[in-house]
């Protein structure tokens, strides 16, 4: 699969494959790699000796002794899904391996079916890891996009595991570019992803207890995406269950904006005028909408994969009365069109819109230490219309003792992108790696990380493996 093809699946997730050629649209199939484990395996090393935890209120669990709970060990025993994580990191970035210990896979009840990993077909999966020497600490992520409980294995799994945490993932309660039928009301898929994570968190604390015989003494919540929009509402509505996270470019809803329904359809109108004959009116358009003019190179191809796409499902799971019975809107409708999502005003809909985003709303209220980073050159959440808004709440609510941003000067929204554009973008992975050893020395000693900054994209070095925040 190519890089552009792998970094389309950072959006859609697993459910489909599109394969990107140069000056075409994408061309969806389906395909993927689905997991054949997790089974009930014969345990080895010190994790045999253990009895298997029970994770409070899950429908169903399957574990499994492994000799190395990171990629490089489940990819080839089928205890995770490659496809789930494609396309988030740059291809050079470097992961340990060795980590032994027990995986648990399963899933709490639930009436949606959209997620088929394991042919299970039974959504609120989740993946908790124990390794064998652990250190005292639980990480808890959702899944970035509409990806399913695997998607963080390779940027943050691995990691963590090596560092002795125990490692908890959810798939948010639905999965796929149709995540939006789940529910009965506008929003309710959103609200559930928050929902999951709460859940996941107390059930994995309790996992942890048993498997050591003791609470975890710091547990964080980390994620990238509509992950990382989790770690920012879990630390402001239950400080009780976190001592920290750290937040990749997490997706802002305000409900009196901005929000992804106030800037995408202008750019979805202005594009296609500005690809076809360079107009000034229309670029201006683009650059009101937040895109900086240094990510114009980025704009063609989130026009194909991104911008369409996302600005109609979540739409439809917010404002589903816009185009009456059509689902999803129509891809790539010119304006003028009926119901076109490239004329959607949001300041125009009726209150009950602005109603569902304040159910998922952000207010910058965190109540518990929060590093943020955001790429300045995100050609999907522009970072004036997410990031600065978003410490600017944290300001607004006298929070900003316990915060600190650090803006990536060339990051992308997915890392990706950096193998196919090495020379202008700049991956946020070993930036989210700093930020979390900063976040746990805080934590845990009370050294303050570096003060909010830009930082700057150096002009040489292994960009895919380091970052310093002081710099």
């Amino acid at each position: 699969m190519s890089v552009l093809a792998r970094s389309v699946r950072a959006l859609l997730g697993p459910g489909l494959v599109l394969i990107m050629l140069p000056g075409q649209a994408a061309l969806a199939s389906p395909g993927r790699a689905t997991p054949t484990k997790p089974a009930a395996e014969p345990a080895a090393g010190e994790c045999a000796a253990m009895p298997v935890p029970v994770v409070p209120g899950a429908e169903r669990q399957v574990a499994a002794c492994l000799a190395d709970l990171t990629t490089a060990g489940t990819v080839a025993d089928g205890h995770t899904d490659p496809a789930d994580w494609a396309g988030l990191t740059p291809a050079g970035a470097h992961n340990p391996s060795g980590v032994p210990g027990l995986q648990i896979d399963g899933y709490f009840p639930d009436t949606s079916t959209g997620n088929t990993t394991h042919g299970w077909q039974h959504d609120a999966q989740f993946v908790i890891r124990l390794p064998e020497r652990w250190t005292g600490g639980l990480v808890v992520s959702g899944s970035p996009g509409v990806r399913e409980q695997y998607a963080n294995d390779f940027a943050i799994s691995d990691w963590v595991l090596a560092r002795g945490y125990a490692f908890a993932a959810t798939d948010k309660g639905n999965v796929g570019t149709a995540f939006y039928r789940d529910g009965r009301l506008p929003g309710d898929a959103i609200v559930e992803w928050n929902d999951r994570l709460t859940q996941l968190t107390r059930a994995a604390r309790a996992v942890v207890h048993q498997r050591y015989g003791t609470a975890p003494r710091r547990t964080y919540a980390a994620g990238l995406s509509n992950g990382g929009y989790l770690v920012r509402w879990q630390l402001e509505h239950h400080p009780e269950l976190y001592d920290g996270g750290v937040d990749w470019e997490g997706t802002l809803w305000r409900a009196g904006g901005p929000n992804l329904l106030t800037f995408l359809p202008a750019t979805l109108r202005s594009y296609p005028r500005y690809a076809a004959t360079g107009d000034p009116a229309a670029y201006a358009d683009l650059l009101a909408a937040g895109f900086p003019p240094d990510s114009a190179f980025l704009w063609d191809y989130h026009y194909r994969v991104y911008w369409d796409l996302t600005q109609r499902i979540y739409r439809e799971e917010l404002d589903p009365r816009y185009d009456g019975p059509t689902e999803a809107g129509t891809p790539f409708c010119a304006p003028g069109t009926p119901a076109c999502d490239a004329d959607y005003e949001y300041a125009q809909r009726p209150p009950a819109v602005r109603a569902a985003v304040s159910r998922i709303a952000l207010t910058g209220r965190i109540q518990r230490p929060l590093i943020t980073l955001h790429g300045t050159l995100d050609a999907l959440l522009p970072i004036s219309r997410d990031s600065d808004v978003y410490a600017a709440l944290v300001r607004a609510r006298h929070a900003d003792r316990i915060f600190r941003y650090y803006r990536v000067e060339g990051g992308n929204h997915v890392d990706g992108l950096f193998d196919v554009y090495p020379d202008r973008l700049r991956p946020i992975l070993p930036c989210f790696r700093s930020a979390f050893t900063a976040l746990t020395e805080w934590v845990n000693q009370g050294v303050a990380p570096p003060a909010s900054r830009t930082l700057a994209r150096p002009p040489a070095g292994d960009l895919a493996n380091v970052c310093a925040l002081d710099k």
